[in-house]
Parts: structure tokens; sequence; C-alpha cells
């Protein structure tokens, strides 16, 4: 049970992290976030297991949380800054990826210890990060757009912006997840596992992103009731 308990725990400290963030910071907060977290879900992921009678990667949690900033950003800060963060993560992912494989062009020291465990990491890096800039991308921009796709049907139904959160939250995150889910797994993992590993760690993924979707929606709930700094 201890990667079950771990996981859970990580679910609420991450969660609250972000609010921590946006109560501390603001709109910067979760600017921060995004860059946090982008970098370490796409390391995370290279780790494999079993939890809740499933195997699965790690990083879902890490990456569901940026869903968790472009929903609340969609909701208290406007559509534009939503995409900004978007376009952050992708700018980060990037850097990153280039700076981690200029590590290697270096000749290690002979006292050297550190660089074949980073090398046995980040080796693997480049294809991960390269399908998870392109599948981020794809799925959050989507994410976007459906949340205010339905926030405009909630509007027209209820005769006001606030009410209709929860299905404008949970409508859009749960499909982006699913178009992230099928995306990133064929992306990262096809002719590295066998079809039936790949399915295990796509329904195991998308179970995980439906937790954590519908914990999203009590997050951006406690956002709307939070003061936060006020940017220009």
């Amino acid at each position: 049970m201890q990667n079950e308990i771990i996981l859970v725990t990580s679910l609420f400290a991450i969660y609250f992290g972000v609010l921590a963030f946006y109560k501390i910071l603001g709109r910067t907060g979760l600017y921060a976030w995004t860059v946090l977290a982008t970098i370490a879900a796409n390391i995370e992921v290279l780790i494999l297991v079993d939890a809740f009678g499933m195997e699965q990667t790690l990083g879902n949690i890490l990456f569901a949380s940026t869903f968790l900033v472009t929903d609340i950003m969609s909701e208290l800060e406007g559509r534009q800054f939503a995409n900004r963060a978007v376009k952050l993560g992708i700018m980060t992912s990037i850097t990153f990826v280039l700076i981690s494989q200029s590590w290697f062009l270096y000749t290690p020291n002979g006292n050297d210890w550190a660089m074949p465990a980073v090398a046995s990491v980040f080796s693997n890096t480049p294809r991960l990060m390269l399908v998870g800039i392109g599948v981020y991308g794809i799925a959050q921009a989507f994410d976007v757009w459906f949340y205010h796709f339905i926030w405009e049907k909630t509007a027209k139904k209820f005769g006001n912006t606030k009410q209709g959160l929860w299905m404008r939250n949970n409508g859009s995150t749960l499909v982006s997840q699913l178009l992230n889910t099928f995306l990133f797994t064929l992306g990262a993992f096809f002719g590295v596992y066998d079809m039936e590993t790949l399915m295990a760690i796509m329904f195991s993924s998308y179970v995980i992103y439906i937790v954590t979707s519908l914990a999203d929606t009590p997050m951006v709930y406690l956002a709307r009731k939070m003061t936060v700094p006020k940017e220009i």
C-alpha cells in the first residue's frame, strides 16, 4: 500500500500547492508552478510503478496540476492568461531539452561519478520531452478552448457566468485528458513497451486523470473564494 498512500498524499499536496502558489504570488505563482510541474512531470514519467492494481507511470498528478492551473487562469484571470501559461509550459520544455542535452557535450573528469547516472536518465528524455511538448500544447490549448466553449453554453443556460463551473471544469478537463493520454502514451512509449503494456499504461493513466479531474473542481471553487495579489 506504500505506493497508493504516496499517490493519494501527492494528489492533495500538489493541488494545495497550486493554491498556495496562487494565494501567495497570484498569477505569477501559477506561471511558476507551470514551469516547475512541466519539467518535473516529464522526468517523473520515466518511473513505472504498480499501484491500485495497475501498472502506471508517475508524473500523471503533476501533469494534471497544469490543467488545474489553466482552469484557474480561465475562470479567474482570463483566457489570454491561460493561453500564456500554455505557451510558458511549451517554452520551458523546449529550453530544458536543449540544456539537458548540452550536458553530454562535455567530457567528464576522471573523478566524476554523476555523468553515468545523469546519462541513464536524460539520454531517454528527448523523445519523452519532445512528445510531451507536442501533446502538452495540443491538450492544453484544447482544454482552454473547450473550457470557454462550455462556459458560453453554461452562461446561456443559467443566465450568468458564475454557475456551471463544475460542468465546464470537468467537461474540458476529462476530454482534454483523454486526448492527452492517448497521444502521449503512443508517442512516448510505442516501440518501448508491447501493446498490452501500452494499453495498461493508457488505461491506468486515464483512470488517474479521471480522479485528478474530479478533484480539480473543488480546488477551482476554493481558488474563486481566495483573495490573491492583483497584477497588471
